[in-house]
């Protein structure tokens, strides 16, 4: 029990299943990191960020917490995209939330969870900044909903307003910033219509995002 033996099984079962396809996987995984996105998503189990867009480990750099959200004091989740982008020079972020999601559902109800108030006392801010969009909505799991698809464009914009983003688009780095929403009811991404590449493209892209509803890629 201590050494919970199942999951060191499975891992033993994925390895050797990994080489049964190309055993050269780990050899290539050890020598070199070049993964082209970073995934900035909830910590939520039932989103597991490779698996859902169907890529391998090393080709998705992770940064993952309560309700994906970027902020300006938290230093792990902007380590990790000043990495991304400075270091490993990858060419599109993404901020990926969920319907669904705990931690924006607590935030639109109020709700005390202890610890996490604070943290999802931005969520909070974003419920308030959008009274008027939410309590138009019939149902609480509407309003849940798009406080879900408003948390995302609002990291987007946190994201591209951070010096990391700012001063590689001042040194034409190519790098494209997106906001997608995953169901958990179907499995498929959609698209919350904000991938903004230049600092100038901002301010547009924001406001025509939070006009919109996303919708499935065919």
């Amino acid at each position: 029990m201590r050494t919970l033996s199942r999951l060191f099984a499975n891992n033993r079962a994925w390895s050797e299943s990994m080489l049964r396809g190309d055993p050269e996987f780990f050899r290539r995984l050890l020598n070199q990191q070049r993964p082209e996105y970073l995934w900035i998503g909830c910590a939520d189990s039932r989103v597991p960020a490779n698996q859902i867009v169907g890529l391998l480990p090393g080709d998705l750099f992770v940064h993952r917490n309560v309700a994906n959200i970027v902020v300006e004091g938290d230093i792990n989740c902007l380590s990790v995209l000043q990495y991304a982008v400075d270091v490993l020079r990858v060419r599109h972020v993404i901020v990926c939330g969920h319907y669904g999601c705990g931690g924006v559902g607590a935030a639109l109800r109020g709700d005390k969870l202890g610890l996490a108030d604070q943290w999802l006392d931005h969520v909070a801010k974003i419920r308030d900044k959008n009274r008027d969009q939410l309590d138009h909505l019939p149902t609480e799991k509407d309003r849940h909903d798009r406080l879900c698809e408003l948390n995302v464009i609002e990291q987007v914009s946190n994201v591209c307003r951070t010096p990391i983003i700012r001063e590689a688009w001042a040194r034409s780095q190519p790098v494209s910033v997106h906001g997608w929403i995953y169901s958990l009811e179907d499995g498929l991404l959609r698209d919350m219509n904000m991938c903004v590449t230049e600092t100038d493209e901002l301010r547009d892209r924001y406001e025509a995002a939070r006009q919109t509803r996303p919708v499935a890629k065919a």
